[in-house]
């Protein structure tokens, strides 16, 4: 087990809005710790600070012991979902995984397909993403967060728009990759999911991180 995120007091405001307050916490390889709280309580920034998308006003950031800012402008060898991706909405989910997996990678395919059966997709459907449900929007985003076998996973809301079995098979999911030694750090509102998956429990009320 080791540390591979450390936030050190870190703050951040837009203009007189105060968004994130003196949040600090650690996060350890082979567990999952979960952040709930409403939206605008300052989850989704506080995981963009940690990306590098945002850069704290106050504190530190460090992500496998390199602050991020200093060492690194953004996070590096990470699964991640913050905001719904950007998919090719004429192509199928198999096609517009493996372009984005050529950017790091050769071709394939094999594996790709594997992803997508893993999150519940069927990778010879060929029907394009613009015509994919809200659910299947979300498999294919968590395919394309965990296609690289990152060992970091940074998920906002990674539930969102799954039916009841799909909530499930991501559980099932999300269990195996924390066995396999990686972190894994979620927001959701949804509590259940929360209580039946995490290690450790913090709640994001105005810009500040309790746990739970």
């Amino acid at each position: 087990m080791g540390e591979t995120i450390r936030i050190e007091h870190v703050s951040k405001r837009f203009g007189n809005n105060v968004v994130l307050q003196d949040v600090s916490l650690q996060c350890e390889s082979g567990k999952i710790y979960g952040i709930v709280g409403y939206n605008g309580s300052g989850k989704s920034v506080l995981f963009k600070c940690i990306c590098g998308f945002y850069f704290a006003d106050q504190g530190d950031i460090y992500i496998r012991n390199q602050k991020i800012g200093k060492d690194t402008d953004m996070i590096q060898n990470a699964g991640v979902i913050i905001e719904e991706p950007s998919f090719l909405k004429q192509y199928s989910g198999l096609h517009n995984l493996e372009l984005l997996y050529r950017l790091n990678h050769k071709k394939d395919t094999v594996k790709l397909k594997k992803v997508m059966e893993m999150v519940g997709l069927d990778p010879m459907e060929k029907k394009p993403v613009g015509k994919y449900s809200l659910g299947m929007k979300q498999r294919l985003a968590i395919a394309q967060a965990i296609m690289e076998e990152q060992d970091i996973l940074i998920l906002d809301e990674p539930m969102n728009g799954l039916d009841k079995e799909g909530v499930a098979q991501m559980r099932q999911l999300f269990s195996r990759m924390k066995e396999e030694g990686k972190t894994l750090l979620f927001a959701s509102h949804n509590k259940e999911d929360i209580d039946v998956l995490c290690d450790e429990v913090y709640e994001m009320d105005k810009g500040r991180l309790e746990r739970l």
